[in-house]
Parts: structure tokens; C-alpha cells; sequence
């Protein structure tokens, strides 16, 4: 099986774990070393004040573990062998990973690392790497960041890793 599969089972698996707790999938990660699957379970809930932050509880967290465990175990063949699961709530630097999340936090600064280089502007020296304000999502999948006065637009099948900054 494909790691894109296992990807995309993964997410099937974990999406309605998730919302019988009332909380989002942000994302699942998988890596593999030598004792097995390492399986990274992110959820979010936004608070109900509309501050920034989670309210993710413990319990929140050790409810989808169990829940999304008992379904890893029924679908053994999805993991084979040892793996460990480990679910936890973003944090306060949030990965931003589907498309509605460039538009829930726009306003805030981000941090962004894209797959290849590419032009901040034209002519610009290509980069991999962007920091700025995010302005949101523009013509369906262009992720826009205004990075020091100048609007980037990041195709969204691009970005690598992006998440939110926080400065104290």
C-alpha cells in the first residue's frame, strides 16, 4: 500500500472519531522506523469566546485515541505490525493544512515552506521559505501571504508545511 493510500484511509478512519468528540481533523502524519508506524493525530475545536487558541481538552485527546485505536486494530492491515498513536491539540504555532484553514486564520501571520523555490515576484529571487500576513485564499486554490508589503500567491498543492506564528 501506498503511503498516499494509507494517507488517505488514515483520514477516513480518524475524520468520524473526530467529529464524535465535536472536535476537527487538522491532520494525521505517519512515519516509520524499525519498532513500527508512528501515527500523529492533530484536533482542533475552536474556543467558544473566539479567542485565539483550542479548547481541546485531555479528554478530548485520550477519547479519540481510544475511539481511533479500537479502529486501527479492526483495520490491521492498514498498519502491520506495531504502531503508536499519539493525538494531541495543535498548539498555539497551529499547522494550517486544508484550504479552509487559510481562510479561517487570515489576518494572522503564518509561516509557510513550499515544496520547490518560487517567485515571491517577478523577478524576485525564488525561495522555499515565506513569512507574512495572511490575506486569505484567492481564484479557488492560490494561498495569498503578504509577506513585507508584497502579496505572495502560494499554490495550495505547494505548500509543504504551513502554520500559524506566534510571537510573544
Amino acid at each position: 500500500m501506498s503511503n498516499q493510500d494509507r494517507q488517505r484511509l488514515l483520514e477516513e478512519l480518524a475524520e468520524p472519531v473526530c467529529a464524535s468528540y465535536g472536535v476537527e481533523l487538522v491532520e494525521v502524519r505517519q512515519t516509520q522506523a524499525r519498532g513500527g508506524w508512528t501515527i500523529m493525530v492533530v484536533i482542533d475545536r475552536p474556543r467558544s469566546d473566539g479567542k485565539p487558541g483550542s479548547d481541546v481538552t485531555l479528554e478530548d485527546c485520550t477519547g479519540v485515541s481510544r475511539d481511533l485505536s479500537t479502529a486501527l486494530d479492526v483495520h490491521e492491515d492498514l498498519l502491520p505490525g506495531a504502531y503508536h498513536l499519539e493525538v494531541s491539540s495543535p498548539g498555539i504555532e497551529r499547522p494550517l493544512v486544508k484550504l479552509a484553514d487559510f481562510t479561517r486564520f487570515a489576518g494572522r501571520e503564518i509561516a509557510v515552506k513550499t515544496f520547490g523555490p518560487l517567485e515571491p515576484s517577478p523577478g524576485a529571487k525564488p525561495k522555499r521559505s515565506f513569512q507574512g500576513t495572511l490575506v486569505g485564499v484567492a481564484e479557488g486554490a492560490l494561498v495569498e501571504v503578504d509577506e513585507n508589503g508584497v502579496v505572495v500567491r502560494i499554490p495550495h498543492g505547494e505548500i509543504a508545511r504551513a502554520n500559524l506564528v506566534h510571537r510573544f
